[in-house]
């Protein structure tokens, strides 16, 4: 495993080409569209993955107020927000727990890469189960954390205002933290759904409570099985969970508590699903599981249409990262390798070696974007392990 990931890594270091698909390169694509052979939707899909598959590693440059912790902290999970400007990071910290910043993407331009940490260490040692953004005040202003509990405090979930760490509109004050007493939540999600305005939702053991923040008021929902992952349907009136049993349900956020039908679609999975995304036109669905595997389905006829082969997990939480404006899927796998695919055919395009040793407690952490940096940002990926910070970009 080891000597693999070392020769994947000359491999890269030596900057050789890679080829996404046989008998396809940068000459054969434009020679193959002048001749009609493929039409202007293909000519870009296949372009761009091949440059996703060229993709180049280079190690970015944290700034921080404390260099020292910079060294000693390893990073636990980067989450980027909706305009791909800021990362909000957990890290594990040396004495136990974990502490949490938040970096600016600003500054990641080639090519000196510079991005700066902005931490807050009044919020450390509790063990994050679970993280998504909020947008309570204004888009992305809050962080959502499921936190576990320590001793004599329960665990919770708790709304953390960015503005804590660094301020991203003019003239904003520094927000109130909110926590709201909800022990042992597996998942998280916040709702941009008008029918669930200013609410977020937690998957508990046989249990999903939906709150909402301004007036305090939940549902609670009772399940067969743990739940596992969570995600708000932004047009339709839905929340999409995954099981630790391998089901996948949507709840109608228009009936009230546990009166029938508020199931609205049922799939499964055969192994404990650990990541739900719901598509744009909001008629497909992509899970993950601790199986390995991956599938797209067609939530009009609750079939899978579409499988992706290669990911490998055994029991441990990973995310899945759908970019269908890129067409591609990225998952960071249990052996340490992320694994980018064609969304649109499930081809493998890029496997990746992390750039450290393989380790079931150093399992990277990553995100991608057409715009890292924010709006005239580049595309490209983030990956965190350990102490350091890479940008895999292209053009």
């Amino acid at each position: 495993m080891e000597s693999k990931r070392l020769q994947l890594l000359e491999e890269e270091d030596k900057q050789k080409k890679k080829i996404a698909r046989m008998g396809f390169n940068a000459s054969s694509l434009l020679q193959k569209s002048k001749l009609g052979f493929l039409n202007a939707t293909s000519y870009c899909r296949l372009a761009h993955e091949l440059r996703v598959s060229c993709m180049q590693r280079k190690k970015v440059q944290i700034q921080s107020s404390d260099p020292s912790a910079l060294a000693s902290d390893r990073f636990n999970l980067i989450l980027a927000d909706t305009n791909s400007d800021r990362l909000f990071t957990v890290n594990d910290v040396k004495v136990g727990g974990s502490k949490y910043g938040i970096i600016s993407l600003r500054g990641l331009k080639t090519p000196s890469l510079k991005v700066h940490m902005h931490e807050n260490l009044y919020f450390t040692n509790r063990k994050v189960n679970s993280v998504c953004w909020a947008s309570l005040n204004h888009l992305d202003s809050h962080i959502l954390l499921c936190l576990m509990g320590i001793a004599e405090t329960p665990g919770c979930a708790t709304l953390l205002p960015a503005s804590l760490f660094v301020s991203s509109h003019p003239g904003e004050r520094p927000g109130m933290l909110c926590s709201f007493r909800i022990p042992g939540a597996w998942s998280c999600a916040w709702s941009l759904n008008i029918q669930a305005n200013n609410c977020f939702s937690t998957g508990l053991s046989r249990r999903v409570l939906v709150t909402n923040v301004v007036t305090g008021h939940r549902q609670s929902f009772g399940t067969s099985s743990d739940v596992l992952a969570q995600q708000f349907a932004l047009m339709a009136p839905l929340l999409f969970n995954g099981c630790r049993s391998g089901e996948i349900f949507a709840i109608d956020l228009r009936c009230r508590n546990q009166g029938k039908g508020w199931k609205a679609t049922r799939l499964f999975h055969d192994s404990a699903v650990t990541s739900v995304q719901i598509l744009q036109e909001e008629q497909n669905l992509m899970a993950s599981d601790m199986a390995g595997t991956i599938k797209l389905w067609d939530l009009r006829t609750t079939k899978c249409i579409r499988q992706y082969e290669g990911h490998v997990n055994e029991y441990a939480y990973l995310p899945l990262h759908v970019h269908e404006e890129e067409g591609i899927v990225v998952a960071v796998g249990q052996d340490c390798y992320t694994r980018i695919w064609s969304f649109h055919d499930a081809c493998l395009l890029r496997t990746i070696p992390s750039p450290h040793p393989t380790s079931k407690s150093d399992i990277p952490s990553v995100a991608f974007s057409s715009r890292l940096g924010g709006f005239r940002g580049a595309p490209g990926l983030l990956m965190a392990v350990q102490q350091d910070l890479y940008c895999f970009s292209y053009s």
